[in-house]
């Protein structure tokens, strides 16, 4: 437990760091995931539509550090790929 009166602040300020990350991973994942099942479902045309809002949804994410850079780099790549397989 917390004992000095900075060390408490910082927890109630990670806490709320927390809640915001987590918001935005599961935006992002969210997102991803509708792309993926389009492709999947043969929807190309909407799976590219959804494309940016993923993008952006990714890039946001990296620039926040919920996901290093590399990762949102990769991530994008593979849904442009999967898409383009279809």
């Amino acid at each position: 437990m917390a004992i000095t009166k900075s060390a408490k602040k910082a927890i109630r300020v990670s806490k709320r760091k927390k809640v915001f990350n987590d918001r935005r991973q599961r935006a992002m994942k969210d997102i991803v995931k509708d792309v993926k099942k389009l492709v999947v479902a043969g929807k190309k045309e909407e799976a590219l539509k959804n494309l940016s809002a993923a993008y952006k949804a990714i890039d946001k994410a990296a620039k926040r550090g919920v996901i290093k850079k590399n990762t949102a780099a990769r991530k994008k790549s593979r849904l442009t790929i999967a898409i383009q397989k279809k």
